[in-house]
């Protein structure tokens, strides 16, 4: 494929916001990876959740076109990471109407930054499309067909594919969704057949972006709706787009990652390069999982390892990245130095990084010491386990309980157990593995079922008792409280603060006497749309890493709360109700959790 540009992921990242600031955009800071209100997921997993209340008709400070570069965490993939593209942390170029310009605009402009010499200067040759072919229930999008005819695509360059493929949403039974169109580059590759396509995965077609229109409301008997403010919500990956405008067959062979992969290497004593498949994973997972810990530690409400939750998720990517780590010869304790080298490739987009190091690396310090004692535990636990095996093996249960109760890896199992001549029953360990996930996903449905914030009325005057509550928390035990992490569903709120010990009953009701009183006082809640530094300056509790003179919404409570927020809230204290705090616990390492509800 032929280029215009051959550019670094912090030229790639200017460029887009520069394109879309000058069609009028704002430019956004990246929001946190903990989804603010949003109980259906454990981070943010794409660009679109932290401005699903605009998407849904609220108006966002910074107006009706915005374009941010939004740090992502995706999960479901952990066991997947090591070969040549998966990636846990991403970082998702995005430009967004709400209500404003729809789908021409948003073609026109995609295929300018694409194929502009000023721009991307990609190849229009190399350019294949597809747009959504139409059902029963919602027509053929031919309004994005002859968006992209018009800029002379050939016929044969757009294909009309299903919703499988060109259909977001709703992730519920109801709510906003519609069609979009993708973009992809021709890889070179031979077609796999005559219906070759960009729905085949032969690896032809590479996808590099998508234009989501959201046009429509699905009912709750089928039929599907315009919507009054029709959005739009674009995605672009930039791992993904660096190493195609970079002629890179991997994610891990670009610039995103070479700083962090020569930290490896020189730790290990390895070279990147010229090393076998193996250990060539190994460089990979342990690249893309520090990088990931990096940013879920250093995060404006930074997580902690821990066994539930995000902190769960991050103990398992650290983990999994000290045992590849040993795998490279990478001496003990040493696995901080490869965060530095992220924290050094990031800390210019990402300046929270920077300003949170210390914290960064003595988790991952702190870590790696508890996972050296686990191994520990678990080796003694092996030894019983292999001292009362059967006929030479290891049954599937034990090996299964080593891995789960012990968090001993099934390779260090095998390993062992080949030293001493013992075989292990992995059908035994599979099958007991296979029940334990299928447990896990039945909890994760109930939990990823959602799709949009819950945005109901129940729901706003949660989001309104949570700043009541952190305000209460600051009054009676410590102006450095912070909230580290917030779930509200329609029934319950619960909070994540920094505090380094349990709260005593007597403090709890304190607390909640506060709250309380602040409804009974029956106090309008004020929202101003002010500067960031203005919000600063007046006192307001938020985060304010981002560039002077950013447009922010402040919600306050007087003489009770002042919180940067997005809302939805509830419009007067009164309409809350009682508040009576359920339970308090710890969440992490130095971070409590509340979880209380209105009656």
């Amino acid at each position: 494929m032929t280029y215009m540009k051959n550019l670094t992921s912090e030229e790639l990242r200017d460029m887009y916001l520069r394109f879309f600031q000058s069609k009028g955009h704002s430019v956004i800071r990246s929001a946190s990876l903990i989804p603010e209100n949003d109980p259906t997921v454990l981070f943010t997993t794409a660009g679109m959740h932290p401005l699903v209340p605009y998407l849904l008709g609220e108006q966002h400070p910074a107006g009706l076109r915005v374009t941010d570069v939004q740090k992502c965490v995706r999960t479901g993939d952990i066991d997947e990471v090591g070969d040549e593209s998966h990636c846990t942390f991403f970082e998702m170029l995005g430009n967004w109407s709400f209500g404003d310009y729809f789908k021409k605009e948003a073609i026109d402009w995609s295929w300018e930054f694409l194929t502009s010499d000023e721009w991307l200067g990609i190849d229009p040759d190399k350019l294949y499309f597809t747009c959504f072919a139409g059902d029963d229930d919602v027509p053929r999008d031919m309004e994005s067909y002859e968006a992209w005819r018009s800029h002379g695509v050939p016929e044969d360059h757009i294909f009309f594919l299903g919703r499988e493929h060109n259909w977001w949403g709703p992730a519920g039974q109801t709510g906003p969704c519609g069609p979009d169109t993708e973009m992809f580059l021709d890889t070179g590759k031979p077609a796999c057949g005559p219906d070759c396509s960009p729905a085949c995965s032969c690896g032809k077609y590479l996808e590099i972006w998508n234009d989501v229109f959201m046009e429509y409301n699905k009912q709750a008997d089928g039929t599907y709706v315009p919507l009054t403010q029709k959005n739009v919500d674009t995605g672009m990956g930039l791992d993904r787009t660096i190493a195609v405008l970079q002629g890179k067959n991997s994610v891990y062979e670009t610039d995103v990652f070479a700083p962090i992969i020569a930290a490896a290497e020189e730790l290990s004593g390895k070279n990147y390069d010229s090393a076998g498949e193996e250990d060539k994973r190994a460089f990979r997972i342990v690249a893309d999982h520090v990088r990931c810990a990096v940013f879920m530690i250093g995060d404006e409400k930074g997580i902690t390892p821990s066994n539930v939750d995000q902190g769960y998720i991050l103990r398992r990517l650290l983990r999994r990245a000290i045992r590849y780590a040993g795998k490279l010869g990478i001496p003990q304790g040493e696995l901080s130095r490869v965060a530095r080298a992220v924290i050094g490739k990031y800390a210019a987009p990402y300046p929270e990084l920077k300003a949170n190091e210390a914290r960064i690396i003595d988790e991952i310090d702190k870590e790696e010491a508890r996972f050296q004692k686990t191994i520990a535990q678990g080796m003694r636990e092996f030894e019983k386990v292999a001292a009362r095996s059967e006929n030479g093996m290891i049954d599937g249960t034990s090996a299964f309980h080593l891995y789960d109760t012990f968090g001993f890896p099934i390779e260090f199992t095998l390993e062992l157990a080949e030293e001493r001549g013992i075989k292990v029953d992995m059908d035994g360990f599979s099958k007991a593995f296979a029940h334990h996930q299928e447990l896990s996903h039945a909890g994760a449905e109930q939990r990823f079922a959602g799709g949009l914030a819950d945005t109901s009325e129940q729901t706003a005057k949660l989001h309104t008792a949570t700043h009541l509550l952190l305000a209460g928390l600051r009054h009676f035990l410590s102006d450095d409280i912070n909230q580290k992490g917030s779930n509200i569903t329609a029934e319950r709120l619960r909070v994540d603060f920094n505090f380094p010990r349990k709260v005593e009953k007597d403090e709890l009701k304190q607390v909640e006497d506060y709250v309380n009183e602040a409804i009974a006082a029956a106090i309008p809640v004020e929202m101003e749309e002010m500067p960031l530094e203005e919000a600063r300056e007046r006192g307001a509790v938020g985060v304010f890493d981002s560039k002077y003179g950013e447009v922010v919404k402040v919600y306050t409570v007087p003489g009770y709360s002042m919180e940067i927020c997005g809302g939805p809230h509830a419009a007067n204290t009164a309409d809350l109700g009682h508040f009576k705090i359920k339970k308090e616990q710890s969440s992490s390492s130095g971070v409590r959790r509340i979880k209380a509800v209105l009656e």
